[in-house]
């Protein structure tokens, strides 16, 4: 699962190795992405490693080998570096959780079991920012306990950055939709219109800070208007 950016990175990384046979280096990436940094390549190239499509080459300087494609390159005729199009992976066509969430299915409550049916709309990033896959066909059903007044989701963690919140990968987190949370709240938020992640909210001035639970991981400072809050954490779910 990529975001639109890893995605465009993988391609353009592809495409330069297979007319180049060496990769581009950190200013042509940047440049073919329309990033302003090179630490946001940086960013990209970790997530890339870390979900196992390129990785680095020893002992050799702006070595990087594609290792495999995501799914839809191959329908537009793309082939790993080297290879015939028979390497290629199939059709990569994911339905993305836009910023402005179309409204759930009702809420659908079961009286004799005291649940509620949620929608659960795919996975949420509680480490490197990844875009949540939508599947409204989904539902989960949660204690009515867990649910205040309004409206309410459900997604998969992916990751291990909130898990000294006690949030661990693999968990459903319960989440109230919202634009707007108090600092030190756990929310959903959509980073530059692209990026879905789960983070503790700090409001600094003019800045907002998303904060893991996770020494491992930084916390990322934005600007007012690069972050929208899309729902605060209300409940979680674990399955053992």
């Amino acid at each position: 699962m990529l975001t639109r950016k890893q995605y465009e990175l993988l391609v353009f990384i592809t495409d330069t190795l297979n007319t180049k046979g060496v990769s581009p280096s950190f200013e042509e990436m940047k440049e073919a992405l329309g990033l302003r940094s090179k630490s946001g390549i940086h960013r990209l190239i970790t997530g890339l490693e870390e979900r196992g499509f390129i990785r680095h080459l020893p002992h050799r300087a702006r070595a990087l080998e594609v290792l495999r494609l995501a799914e839809n390159m191959a329908a537009q005729g793309k082939t790993l570096p080297g290879k015939g199009l028979r390497d290629a992976q199939s059709e990569f066509s994911p339905s993305i959780i836009k910023g402005d969430f179309k409204r759930p299915p009702a809420a659908v409550a079961h009286p004799a079991a005291e649940a509620v049916e949620l929608p659960l709309y795919g996975q949420i990033a509680a480490g490197l920012p990844i875009e949540a896959v939508s599947d409204n066909t989904n539902t989960v059903d949660v204690p009515a306990s867990l649910l205040g007044s309004g409206e309410h989701y459900a997604l998969y963690v992916d990751g291990d950055s909130m898990i000294d919140a006690g949030i661990n990968d693999g968990d459903t987190v319960v989440l109230e939709r919202c634009n707007t949370a108090e600092n030190g709240t756990i929310v959903v938020a959509l980073v530059e219109d692209t990026e879905v992640t789960l983070k503790r909210l700090r409001k600094r001035g003019d800045s907002i800070a998303l904060e893991p639970a996770n020494q491992s991981y930084e916390t990322r400072i934005f600007g007012p208007d690069q972050v929208q809050v899309q729902g605060k954490l209300v409940g979680l779910i674990r399955k053992y």
